[in-house]
């Protein structure tokens, strides 16, 4: 019974690297993508609430069908600037595993772009030089149309994990300025 599923198992992988399907957007003027399989829903600008003393990249709640769901501004998160919101900004939601399931997290984006084919061919292993954002956030890098679309390793830049804690630290530091003055 076990080959059984590891059979199933390894020609599901198979099939998901064929099919190599991912959603295409903007941050800035930069192409990014991840797996369409990450990608549970697209929505617009919401009424997104602020939250006091959270980081930059932390870009407010939403309430998404009764559900409070965390959004995070991804140049920011990049290390780059604040997003400016405009008409073509967009919310593109993604399930994040954590140790007890799944959390669904918004990725603010400036714009949602398409849903692109990439064959395995295509894709090439990220570079260790060349980029300003940090490499470990880098899946890959695909090629299309003599253009290069970064694949984003969508469970290390949303990594809950990380996320808090570089929340701690900051609310660490304003309460150390804070304190000073």
């Amino acid at each position: 019974m076990s080959n059984l599923i590891r059979r199933e198992t390894s020609h599901v992988v198979a099939v998901q690297e064929q099919v190599g399907q991912y959603l295409t957007f903007l941050v800035g003027t930069e192409s990014f993508a991840v797996s369409i399989l990450d990608v549970k829903e697209i929505i617009e600008i919401a009424n997104v609430t602020r939250v006091p003393l959270t980081p930059d990249y932390i870009h407010g709640v939403i309430n998404l069908r009764g559900s409070v769901v965390p959004v995070i501004d991804l140049s920011a998160r990049l290390s780059r600037h604040c997003s400016e919101v405009s008409k073509r900004s967009c919310i593109v939601l993604v399930a994040v595993e954590t140790g007890e399931g799944s959390q669904l997290i918004g990725m603010l984006v400036d714009e949602v772009r398409e849903i692109l084919e990439i064959p395995p061919a295509n894709i090439q292993p990220a570079p260790d030089f060349g980029t300003d954002i940090r490499t470990d956030f880098i899946q890959a890098m695909a090629r299309v149309d003599d253009v290069f679309i970064i694949l984003l390793a969508i469970s290390r830049v949303l990594s809950l994990d990380e996320l808090s804690l570089l929340s701690d630290l900051a609310q660490s530091q304003e309460h150390l300025v804070a304190a000073s003055d």
